[in-house]
């Protein structure tokens, strides 16, 4: 069961390895990044910062869907990590059964800019949107699941449709 699907654009740090799988149990993590499981050094990089506690696999996007179509994922308790609103999406549209719970924790900072020189809007400190950001991630909304802005679990949740007001 997919207990947390986490928009985060740095996939597995220090927050995701040390609070995150703490805090909800896992024994897996699956980052769903396109640009990671192709590249060796990130990989490494990733599976550095990952907690001892919880078994990684770091695949493209539609590897992920593929594996999570077999009934074993079901019993595993997963943490699933992607690093754009893009692939957020996608894997909301392809997923079956739905994640638990999604949560936007990070992005905007560090993710690619648009070369117009355009700058993303702040709705909270570590959440910035370019608008058509912001449509894809209300669409997240339409699914029935829960969805929430939340850095680290010792903060609180914020309903995600408050954040994008």
């Amino acid at each position: 069961m997919i207990k947390l699907l986490r928009l985060d654009e740095r996939l597995i740090h220090g927050q995701v390895a040390i609070k995150w799988s703490r805090h909800l149990n896992v024994d897996r993590i699956i980052v769903a990044n396109d640009a990671a499981a192709g590249n060796a050094v990130v990989q490494k990089s990733l599976m550095m910062a990952a907690p001892a506690t919880a078994k990684v696999a770091i695949k493209t996007v539609d590897q992920v869907i593929e594996m999570m179509k077999n009934p074993k994922a079901a019993d595993h308790d997963i943490l699933m990590l992607v690093n754009n609103p893009e692939d957020l999406i996608k894997m909301m549209d392809n997923l079956n059964p739905l994640p638990v719970c999604v949560d936007v924790g990070n992005y905007g900072r560090i993710a690619m800019k648009k070369t117009d020189g355009s700058a993303r809007v702040t709705y909270r400190r570590n959440l910035y949107l370019y608008p058509e950001e912001k449509e894809v991630l209300a669409k997240v909304l339409n699914y029935g699941v829960e969805c929430i802005y939340q850095t680290v679990p010792d903060e609180a949740a914020e309903p995600l449709d408050k954040v994008l007001g």
